[in-house]
């Protein structure tokens, strides 16, 4: 079970046991489009299957992590079902990535922007390049954070920053989130990649049992309710979606 294809991801595994997960759309500056996110959920459900897999590492192919929404290929859903369904595999990534036994390393290069953002703090070790910015255009679009943000980002920043970040869409440096206690390390660009191996490593040379027992219990007993954040974000996305006027500022965005 050690390779695995997808059209938008790239999956390989090192001698270490630790598994690159790479979005693979740089020309596009690795926005969200279906099948990025579809990839993305499958990526780390196959990650999380594989007995040879005991870490991974999540990064972003080219010159940004993840830029969002794909606005070049943005349809408007026209049912409440179409809404629903798209929705629902963004926030099946998120489980995968968040609920998956396998730790999981950031290696955030870039911009992360909207649901870019959302992956990189869904990563249990977010290590951003020195570069590297991030904000949350979602309310000034009409839409809504999904990622489960909701619970994870006051939980991590305070609720007062939290407010700050999702309503006004404020961009930050890495040194800013690195401050604020988002990113856990900054490194220079060059040696984002070789920081993120080197932890995953080590990561990866523990019991898996324990390792695996520790991500859920932390998880679980840090933040209130994650599994209540997504079901409330999916509803508040869905509304935002079936807007017209939504359609209309991506556009402009």
């Amino acid at each position: 079970m050690s390779d695995f294809q997808y059209e938008t991801i790239l999956s390989e595994l090192r001698e270490t046991a630790v598994r690159v997960i790479t979005l693979n759309r740089p020309d596009s500056l690795n926005a969200m489009n279906r099948q990025l996110i579809d990839d993305v959920a499958r990526a780390f459900d196959d990650a999380n299957a594989d007995p040879a897999t005991r870490a991974i590492v999540f990064t972003g192919k080219g010159r940004a992590f993840c830029a969002g929404d794909d606005r070049k290929v943005h349809v408007h859903p026209e049912s409440e079902e179409e809404a629903r369904e798209l929705v629902v595999a963004i926030q099946r990534a998120t489980r995968a990535i968040v609920f998956g036994g396998k730790p999981v390393v950031g290696a955030i290069n870039g911009w992360a922007v909207g649901g870019g953002f959302e992956w990189a703090i869904n990563c249990d070790f977010p290590i951003w390049g020195e570069s590297a910015k991030a904000f949350f255009p979602e309310v000034s679009l009409n839409l809504f954070v999904t990622g489960a943000v909701t619970s994870l980002l006051p939980a991590l920043v305070g609720l007062n920053k939290a407010r700050e970040m999702l309503l006004l869409g404020e961009r930050y440096g890495a040194a800013d989130l690195k401050e604020m206690g988002l990113a856990w390390k900054i490194v220079p660009d060059a040696e984002l990649l070789g920081a993120a191996l080197e932890v995953a490593n080590k990561l990866s040379a523990l019991p898996p049992l324990s390792v695996r027992a520790m991500k859920r219990v932390l998880n679980e007993a840090a933040v209130s309710d994650l599994e209540r954040a997504l079901r409330l974000e999916t509803e508040a996305t869905v509304a935002g979606f079936l807007d017209p006027r939504t359609t209309e500022l991506l556009k402009q965005f």
